[in-house]
């Protein structure tokens, strides 16, 4: 496995390319966006750590640009900005993750694993369709309809819908939801699944209403009568 580490700064891609490489991955590294674009081209890239504040191209545009010229690699974002929308944006953008610096390098390895793991899953032949009203969500095809309307998601909130859906019911902590969406332990104040959820509800129009928040807990999945 390949990591490709985009960062202006030196330090912190050495840092990265010391624990990734005790990890066994190989490790390729740039220092801004165009740099990183024209790597990846190069097709043996199978992960991407990439900083947003760099000089001529920053990483939004960088993963945009990655993303219009159809390459699937798998990103995790690296970025002192931590507030809510910031990780919004970088999830709609199209990223796999978010990380906030400064960061520990030991979650940024687990985060690598993780993501790494959802990128080449095992092959089910699971044939589990659930129906909710007009809410339909369809694991084979990994699809989601409303009114018979296909509804566009990310990878991690169908995965996410789907654990939730699995669970009815039942009250899911965000630990929980973690380790079963994501695939690693909860760090600290790590905000991913509440962002998540907000997107997924935004998605489910008039079946919003059916992720339930359950104070002090985490959150639930209710279907409508």
């Amino acid at each position: 496995m390949k990591i490709l580490v985009v960062d202006d700064e030196q330090r912190i891609r050495d840092l990265i390319s010391q624990y990734m490489t005790i990890e066994g991955y190989d490790v390729e590294t740039a220092q801004d966006g165009i740099d990183a674009l024209s790597k990846i081209s190069k097709g043996d890239i199978d992960l991407c750590i990439l900083d947003i504040m760099m000089p001529f191209m920053d990483g939004y545009t960088c993963l945009k640009e990655m993303r219009n010229r159809g390459f699937r690699t798998p990103v995790i974002i690296l970025s002192a900005k931590g507030e809510e929308y910031d990780k919004i944006q970088g999830f709609e953008a199209g990223s796999d993750d978010y990380v906030v610096k400064p960061f520990s390098p030991k979650e940024l390895v687990a985060r690598v694993k993780a993501v790494i793991a959802r990128a080449n899953p095992v092959q089910s032949e699971s044939n589990e369709r659930y129906i909710f009203g007009g809410l339909v969500i369809d694991v084979p095809s990994h699809s989601i309809r409303i009114d018979g309307e296909l509804i566009n998601v990310t990878p991690k909130e169908f995965d996410l819908l789907v654990c939730l859906v699995q669970n009815k019911g039942v009250a899911l902590s965000r630990e929980r939801i973690l380790l079963k969406v994501w695939n690693y332990d909860y760090f600290g104040e790590d905000r991913t699944v509440d962002t998540h959820i907000k997107m997924l509800r935004g998605h489910l129009k008039d079946y919003r209403d059916c992720i339930v928040t359950v104070w002090g807990v985490g959150y639930k999945f209710e279907p409508k009568d």
